[in-house]
């Protein structure tokens, strides 16, 4: 079964769905059903037209429940003739199904959740963990979106920061999750950005390039996960690089400053520095000290701790990152990356270790499981 073929045809189905007429809610539950029965028929009886099977058995599925609905009955004089026989249409319905999803009815938080779980295909776990809260939580965030936009006609479309606030968490998943969603963030936010007169839109598409630039050298052969200060950098795809900078650039230039430029001006700092020590980190911070001042983001605010102290030194690090929440993603293991800068491996060995209890991805767990084994292993020598 090709999972990324079914996930790559949803966001076009959802979208011929709502536009025969589905609301929103209702087509998202008929296209998870088509593609449950996918997963059960394709492997022994795969279609020759896999999008035009899934429009059909999802409008079924549509109508099966609207006609058992009599609350919708009214919608059977629009849903009474399943689609024409043959190919669907081949219209990227994407990134304006991003724009509906942020509707004026939603708060922007909701909005960002639903988008995420109907049309960028993350589970609801993953969508809790990108907004740090329980996954029970999310859960009930989602549903109570979709009962707000039952039966509401998609014909106000949501404003771009909160589509670009989806993007960008879509990438993030796509760029350390366990679902490879990364490329399909660039290519969206490639075309918003060549739609939309907004520098956030270029900010992000400048981000997004400089941090994909990076991919290939952040894991080795066997999936290992290799920081930043040790990658090697001749891996590093110098082409998308240059892009992202000049987008970045000609942003900038707007004087129009917005958290995502600020993102991309830190990760161009480390993507032009020959060799992570001459990465140019009194500058990070001060890139920080914006983008705190732009959020109010603590996990900003973790970041930029251990930006100070690799500026000027573990200690400063540590006093800076003492006021944050040590319940924060990542606290602990900072907290044992800066303890370990200034000297002290048994406190950072236990850090490194119970970060690695902590951690939910399991390639960031075993690096820091390894992390603490060779503290522990110089302290025994």
């Amino acid at each position: 079964m090709n999972e990324s073929l079914l996930r790559s045809l949803t966001p076009s189905v959802l979208g011929i769905l709502v536009r025969r007429g589905a609301d929103f809610a209702a087509a998202e539950d008929a296209v998870q059903d088509a593609l449950v029965e996918a997963v059960r028929v394709w492997p022994a009886d795969p279609p020759r037209d896999p999008k035009g099977w899934l429009v059909t058995v999802a409008w079924r599925r549509f109508l099966d429940a609207t006609r058992a609905d009599a609350a919708r009955r009214r919608r059977e004089n629009v849903v009474d003739e399943e689609p024409a026989p043959g190919p669907a249409p081949a219209v990227d319905d994407t990134l304006q199904l991003y724009f509906l999803c942020a509707h004026p009815s939603l708060t922007p938080s909701s909005a960002v959740a639903l988008t995420l779980r109907a049309v960028g295909g993350l589970t609801t776990r993953q969508i809790a963990r990108a907004y740090l809260v329980p996954e029970a939580t999310m859960a009930q965030r989602i549903s109570r979106a979709k009962r707000t936009v039952s039966g509401v006609r998609f014909d106000q479309p949501g404003d771009v920061a909160t589509v670009l606030r989806v993007l960008y968490l879509v990438f993030n998943e796509g760029y350390s999750g366990d679902v490879d969603l990364a490329a399909e963030a660039i290519r969206l936010t490639r075309q918003l950005a060549a739609r939309v007169d907004h520098p956030e839109a270029a900010g992000l598409l400048a981000l997004m390039l400089l941090h994909h630039a990076r991919r290939a050298a952040r894991t080795a052969p066997d999936g290992s996960l290799v920081p930043l200060a040790e990658q090697d950098r001749g891996r590093w795809d110098t082409g998308t690089i240059a892009e992202g900078i000049g987008i970045l650039q000609a942003a900038l230039a707007r004087d129009r400053l917005g958290e995502f430029q600020a993102q991309a001006a830190i990760a161009a700092l480390h993507a032009d520095a020959p060799t992570a020590a001459e990465t140019d980190w009194v500058q990070i911070v001060e890139w920080y000290d914006e983008l705190a001042r732009l959020t109010d983001s603590p996990v900003v605010r973790l970041n930029r701790a251990v930006a100070v102290g690799e500026a000027d030194g573990a200690r400063a690090g540590l006093a800076a990152l003492a006021p944050l929440d040590d319940s924060l993603p990542r606290h602990t293991a900072a907290a044992a990356y800066l303890h370990e800068r200034d000297g002290d491996l048994a406190t950072a060995a236990r850090l490194y270790a119970e970060a690695a209890r902590k951690a939910v991805d399991l390639a960031e767990r075993d690096h820091l499981t390894r992390q603490a084994a060779r503290l522990n292993a110089r302290r025994r020598r």
